[in-house]
């Protein structure tokens, strides 16, 4: 009886670049991560040289690596080893990632091509951050590459509604997000104790913000939605200035005295050069009842003051609430909830701006009642 030849070696490479490093998106063969295959038998092992010895992914390497070499022939059984990179080829793969930037100019280290939406607010508790979260994993769900920065840097709250445990992971002077489905996070609060306080003054601030947006490694995004600090204070004019060719939604509350406030975030935005695209008015109605619990009409005011569209009014929903406490998105979890389908209008009509004009809707959007 013949013995069964053993695994071509060939086409174990070519199958092992389909294994995607799951926080740099990128195959494992194009970075250089496979430091050696050994075929004994129909046993193939595989070396992956990481970034950090203990990278908290390693499951998803082996996972795929499992998947992609045991349909070739030959193949029965695999198993993954791991090696830790040396500092050259850390920096040589630190070089790799950046090829592929074309930067816009100094401040944020992303693509002329990704549009970076901020999100910003007169003042805290109209439910800015929770609207970041969702609009960014409807923009996920519509099939665009998506990163969240979190500078809300005295009320950083975005890894715990994601549900993301995990720091960054520094690769020579380069920082790798962490990952949520499809999405990159970047946050202040993964430089700091738990729950310590940022006791940071303005120029300490703006220093460690131009730090943390420039040495982040984003790679390919089509959206970048920044959760921005509320109010006209010191961190949101230095973002502003970090921000080049930003473009700015301005989230409200239905009563007067939050459309008031917010109408300086408006105006700051136009002042640092973001252009300003719209309005989100949340907190509108209570689903289910549709009573006005703060009002109504502040979203509508706003937008007209400053001469853009009202792009959504997303109701008072307990389901947002309980998944951003669980750390998933409503609009992946309860895509059918009253908040997820007013959030997803909402991204729609974001995406469906004109970017170069800033002010202006390119496609028919719903009108809203």
């Amino acid at each position: 009886m013949t013995a069964a030849l053993p695994p071509d070696r060939d086409a174990i490479i070519a199958a092992l670049a389909n294994v995607i490093d799951p926080e740099l998106r990128r195959s494992v063969t194009d970075l250089e991560m496979v430091r050696d295959v050994e075929i004994d038998g129909g046993l193939v092992t595989v070396t992956i040289a990481l970034t950090v010895a203990g990278c908290p992914l390693r499951s998803s390497f082996e996972d795929q690596v499992r998947q992609h070499l045991l349909p070739i022939p030959g193949v029965e059984e695999t198993r993954l080893r791991f090696d830790v990179m040396t500092p050259e080829e850390k920096h040589a793969l630190t070089q790799r990632l950046r090829g592929g930037v074309t930067e816009r100019s100094k401040g944020i280290r992303v693509d002329k091509a990704t549009r970076v939406i901020a999100v910003a607010s007169g003042k805290g508790g109209v439910g800015k951050s929770s609207l970041t979260v969702n609009l960014a994993a409807a923009f996920s769900r519509m099939g665009l590459r998506v990163g969240i920065v979190d500078a809300d840097v005295y009320g950083y709250s975005i890894p715990h509604m994601l549900g993301i445990d995990q720091r960054p992971i520094v690769v020579d002077d380069l920082i790798v997000p962490p990952v949520k489905g499809d999405m990159k996070l970047m946050s202040i609060g993964f430089f700091l104790d738990e729950n310590g306080p940022v006791m940071w003054r303005g120029p300490m601030l703006h220093r460690a913000l131009e730090q943390f947006l420039s040495d982040v490694h984003w790679g390919e995004l089509d959206i970048l939605v920044v959760d921005m600090p509320p109010g006209t204070g010191d961190v949101a004019i230095s973002l502003g200035q970090l921000l080049p060719r930003a473009e700015a939604v301005v989230v409200t509350t239905p009563q007067p005295a939050a459309q008031e406030v917010a109408i300086r975030a408006a105006l700051m935005a136009q002042k640092t050069n973001m252009r300003l695209i719209g309005v989100l008015e949340n907190m509108s109605y209570l689903v289910g009842t549709g009573q006005q619990v703060f009002g109504s009409g502040g979203g509508q005011a706003l937008a007209d003051q400053v001469g853009v569209p009202l792009l959504g009014k997303i109701p008072l929903d307990p389901a947002l609430r309980e998944c951003s406490d669980t750390g998933e998105p409503v609009v992946w979890q309860v895509p059918e909830s009253e908040a997820a389908r007013a959030i997803v209008v909402a991204a729609e009509a974001i995406v469906g701006t004109a970017r170069e004009r800033g002010v202006g809707i390119v496609k028919p959007l719903t009108v809203l009642s």
